[in-house]
């Protein structure tokens, strides 16, 4: 129910002294005493409705009240539809989660981003796990992340979290994306076999 002051003054209910007055067509009546305006108003067979109030002086408009009220509705609902609600997805990975597992949550994730989501990423840590270098955590997250199939960019930057790390991405719209460069490691692993 709307307060008092959220409240669309109609007529008599208009208490002061001029209004600007707006016609029925959109066209501008000029200034004139409201007594003046809600008896033009009534020859007509409408309504003198306040549509801006705080204006100086407030501006009244000769139109039908039902008419009005269904137009107010009309444009509030269209507002509503073209909001969009992001949520924010959770994925979970672990230092020891298998290729084809990571491969699958990366699908997941850019399903997610391309449904207009943000999605978090956790490398979830338990135990010893927990007290292992940062650098290389990270860059365990951010070789999830350069498996993800969709262009996004990182909203909240890799962080520690409770659970162990986390980071917030959102879809990049630009294209650009985000990439990370494991050349260097790679070829380290070579080496090592």
């Amino acid at each position: 129910m709307p307060r008092d002051n959220d409240r669309v003054r109609i007529n008599e209910e208009i208490r002061v002294p001029e209004v600007r007055v707006v016609g029925s067509e959109g066209e501008n009546l000029d200034i004139m005493p409201t007594s003046e305006a809600v008896a033009k108003a009534r020859a007509l067979g409408l309504d003198l409705i306040e549509i801006s109030p705080k204006a100086n002086p407030p501006v009244a408009k000769i139109t039908d009240y039902g008419k009005y009220q269904y137009e107010a509705k009309k444009k509030a609902k269209e507002i509503k539809s073209k909001q969009t609600k992001t949520e924010t997805k959770v994925a979970q990975v672990k230092i020891g989660t298998g290729e084809n597992d990571l491969k699958r949550k990366a699908d997941k994730v850019a399903q997610w981003l391309s449904n207009g989501h943000r999605a978090k990423v956790d490398l979830f840590l338990w135990g010893r796990y927990k007290y292992m270098d940062f650098k290389f955590l990270k860059e365990k997250l951010e070789r999830f992340l350069a498996i993800i199939p969709e262009s996004f960019k990182i909203a909240d930057e890799i962080k520690k979290s409770p659970k162990g790390l986390t980071v917030v991405i959102e879809l990049d719209k630009t294209g650009k994306g985000t990439t990370f460069d494991f050349s260097l490691d790679d070829t380290r692993e070579k080496q090592r076999k």
